[in-house]
Order: C-alpha cells, then structure tokens, then sequence
C-alpha cells in the first residue's frame, strides 16, 4: 500500500523534475564528513529466536557542488526479512533566486550500482521519506523481492545543494524473520480488443503513487477510460515497479503498455513499450555519453526513445541530448504553455531539415504528463492509426508518424492530400510531378470559433476560421515543387475572443492555445 507523502515537499508542479545525474562515489570515498552507527534495538519478534532489529543511522555532509549520487553501503547478513529506510536532511535559509537543498533517495541491492546493470531496487526521488523492501512487497517505487545478504546501498541524490551544503540522516532497519512468500507480478496483456486498421487515442505519459504522482493505477485507468482513450502508458520516474500492478486493470476496452520516464539532469524521455519489469538507467549527463547506448537497449526490446517535455523551464528538465537517438518528441505536454510552442517552432524546423538531407524525419507526439488531479488524464493525447490494438502495432504507428494530437477526444480530424491520382494521408508520403495540383484537405469538429492553419516549409501558407459550431472543411491547393510537406494545426480563439488575423508572414500572434496538430505529409516531386 502507498506510503504518506512527503510532507516536507511542497506539492508538486505538472513538470517537477524528480532528479538524476553522474553516479560515482561514496560518501567515503568522496572525502565527505560520512558517518555510521548500528544499534540493535528492542523488538517484538515473531518467535524467542528471531534477532532484534538492527538500526544502522548514516550521517554525512554534502558541499555544495557534491557528486550528483552519494551511495551509502549497507552491510546486510543472512536472515533478514525486511529492510525499512527514512532520511532526512537539513533545509536553511538561502538568499533569494538562491536554491535551497533538495535531496532525492533510491536503493540498490548486493548486484552493484553499475550503470544499467541488475542491482536497482527502487527509487521514490523526492517523493517520499521513507520506504519498505521484503520478498512479499515493497512500497510504491520499489521492487519486491529476495533479501540477500551483502552490501547494498542507499543512494542519495542531491540534486540541489545550498551555499551551507547539505547535512543528511538516514536510518536503515534491518528486521530479521521468516520471509514472506514470493512476490507474483500481474502484468497487462499486449493486446485489447481493436477495431483492426483505424484510428487509436492514446496517453503516452502519465503517473501514479510508485513515482511523483498521487493517483492509484486503478484511478489511472479510470480516468483513461473516462476520457475516451484505447490506451495508455505508464511512465513512472526511474522505476518499473508499476508495471505488476496494471494486470487487472488492462482489458478489452483499455490497452495498457509499459514504459517508464527517465529523469536526468539534462533532460526527461520516455522509454515507451517495456518488457515487463524491465528498468532503464537515468544516471548520468549529456557529457557522459551514456545515452546511445541505453537508447539502443530501448529499441532492442522493440520500443521508443522520446524526449519528453524539451523545453520545460524547471531545472533539468530541458532537453540537451540532440535528437538523434530518437524515435519521437513529445512537443505539447498537458495544458498548452509557451514552452510547448517553442517546441512545435523547434520541431518544425527539423521536418525542412530532415527532409532537404533525405533523412527520416520525427514525429510528434502529445501527452498529458498527468500527476495529480485537477490534471486531466488524456488533455492532451496522441491519435494513432494503427493495424490493431496491440502494444507493437500501436509502437509503429508512433515510430511512423501516422498520428496526430488531440486535446481531447471531442476533436476528430481526417487529414489528406490528393493528386496526380493518388492520395496520402498523415505520416505518408504524395509523389506527384513537380508542378501537378495538390489538393490538401482537412475536415474538423469540435473546435468552436476554431482557427485551422495549414503549414509547410516556407511556414503558414493558409488560414481559414470555423463557423460557431466548430465544424468545418477547409481545401487549399499547392504543389510538390512549393511545399516539401504540409501539415495542420487546429487553434481556438485566443484568450480575448479573437481567432488571431494572421497572415502568410505570421503577423498578429501570438495564437490561442492549440486544439489539434498532425504529423506532416511529405510531398515529393516525381515522374511526370
């Protein structure tokens, strides 16, 4: 069951980072002022054999500057059942525009701390002061499973260190027992019930209580469902221990894929279509150059590298890995904002890129990054066409860019170009004669007083309003030879009512908050 949050943390922002970094050291090894004590004290145990518990208190020092992980070794013997942790750390005052301390724990078992390598057990960031690890359960973030003797470690992350540095406690207890029975995962299946080829909506970015958020699985899955949406992706910060919880929640009507959001100090992605159980290291920086390589241990499973939220203003959240390692960018996440415009602006100007050098181009996605309520599950999310409903099926529609983005399902959308006998759709590609007519056409609903702006590499080339109701057809015509692809966005009115004048300079902005947006459709010259 969830632990009490932590009530030394201020409530958490949509887009609060939980942290991540460089891993290297201990507290000894750094030079810090580390100490420990063990102390055994009394208990209750079970039967007169069972020892007393065993508390082990860890203190140190973090200057500012600190390594961005300090690992505390714990030695564990045989027989303990059950290993409980609480921390704490010192919070003086700082000059204004000055950070004050903000210090983030995890805990690896006696596999070793490598980077991606096996000995993860859990990690709640900043989320909560205490934890619980047994072979039956464990709380929310953290992996059940055996309790081996050894060394492990407490990993502190202190990701924001005042000019007095960092004074921290931390109190293992070590309880010794009979263990409990092994612990049985429910993973969801990788297939609901579709509809064949159609259009899918899904929420590629969402929280519950085993990271930062304060959602059950089970309300997750709820509010998917009251939203209209086929499918989901659970994206816990820097752990996987959600993934056994969605077994009974998935069903016919309700897919639910594995993934995870990693959390560095130079930016979020979302490791999109897990196997079950499967964890994906966030520690590490730009300049490590360890991330091609967990990229590629993504893809080997068959799922997505897609970084999330890149221009979002906390600290460590803006995206500073380049985009080559990726499959896709989240470029609207949840209520539109100024960074995601920035986003759009930036990806745009990639598709002219990529597609004058003849390399694949990135697709767009959008997700909610839903934590908490009054945060709407599926506002906004990514339309997929898909072959079915199933987790690889859905990961190609994401991969290919047959998508487009939503605010809700209220907004429905058909996007198409036609010439030369011929028609492509979202994500597809139109190879025409250079000068032969394009016929572009978007039909719309659900965007009352609506903008619609078609774009392509020269920037907005038309504009056209929909009527009151919301509902409209626009068509426009161009050629391969003057635009290299087009796609849509669907705006509503800006905040005093107008829908913006615009023109094919872009004059008159900025524009209201976006209702809908497609991936492009490339426009070739061909045979004649």
């Amino acid at each position: 069951m969830p632990t009490p949050e932590n009530a030394d943390h201020p409530p958490l922002a949509r887009r609060r980072l939980l942290q991540a970094g460089l891993a290297t050291g201990t507290a000894t090894a750094l030079g810090l002022d580390a100490a420990g004590s063990a102390e055994a004290t009394p208990a209750s145990p079970a039967s007169p054999a069972a020892p007393a518990d065993t508390v082990l208190t860890l203190t140190g020092h973090l200057p500012t500057g600190a390594t961005d992980f300090v690992y505390l070794p714990v030695e564990v013997p045989a027989g303990v059942r059950e290993i409980a942790v609480s921390y704490s750390y010192d919070k003086p005052p700082v000059p204004a525009g000055t950070p004050g301390n903000s210090c983030d724990i995890g805990l690896f078992d006696e596999r070793g701390t490598d980077l991606g390598g096996r000995g993860f057990r859990g990690w709640s960031g900043g989320f909560r002061t205490e934890f619980a690890v047994a072979r039956d359960q464990a709380t929310p973030g953290y992996l059940p499973g055996p309790i081996r003797p050894g060394t492990w470690h407490v990993v502190l992350g202190p990701y924001q260190v005042a000019p007095q540095g960092l004074d921290y406690t931390v109190r293992v207890t070590l309880r010794f027992g009979a263990p409990g029975p092994e612990f049985t995962p429910s993973y969801p299946s990788e297939r609901a019930r579709g509809r064949g080829r159609a259009w899918y909506r899904g929420d590629c970015h969402l929280h519950t209580v085993h990271s930062d958020g304060r959602r059950l699985p089970a309300e997750v899955a709820e509010g998917a469902r009251a939203a209209g949406l086929d499918f989901i992706v659970s994206t816990d910060h820097n752990t996987t221990s959600s993934h056994a919880a969605w077994g009974p929640l998935a069903g016919p009507d309700l897919l639910i894929v594995l993934g995870e959001e990693v959390t560095t100090r130079n930016g979020h992605w979302l490791a999109l279509g897990l196997q079950p159980g499967r964890f994906v290291d966030w520690r590490y920086r730009s300049r490590d150059e360890a991330f091609p390589r967990l990229a590629r241990q993504v893809r080997r499973q068959g799922g997505l590298v897609v970084p999330a939220h890149p221009y979002c203003p906390y600290v460590a959240c803006q995206w500073k890995f380049g985009y080559q390692d990726a499959d896709a960018v989240e470029v609207w996440n949840g209520p539109w904002t100024y960074d995601d415009e920035s986003a759009v602006d930036t990806w745009d100007a990639q598709l002219a890129v990529a597609l004058r050098e003849e390399r694949p181009w990135l697709p767009a996605v959008g997700n909610s990054d839903a934590h908490s309520a009054p945060q709407v599950i599926g506002s906004p999310h990514t339309v997929v066409r898909a072959e079915d409903l199933t987790r690889d099926a859905i990961l190609d529609g994401l991969r290919s860019g047959h998508s487009w983005l939503a605010e809700s399902a209220s907004v429905q959308l058909d996007f198409t170009a036609t010439g030369h006998g011929r028609q492509a759709g979202i994500g597809e590609q139109l190879t025409v004669p250079a000068d032969a007519p394009v016929d572009v056409r978007l039909a719309v609903s659900g965007v009352p007083g609506g903008t619609v702006r078609l774009l392509t590499d020269e920037g907005q080339l038309h504009q056209e309003s929909l009527p009151a109701e919301g509902a409209g057809t626009v068509l426009w015509r161009t050629t391969a030879s003057l635009a290299a692809y087009v796609r849509a966005e669907v705006r509503h009115p800006k905040a005093d009512g107008t829908p913006g004048k615009g023109n094919a300079m872009g004059a008159d902005l900025p524009w209201g908050p976006m209702a809908a947006l497609t991936n492009p459709i490339v426009l070739r010259s061909g045979e004649r």
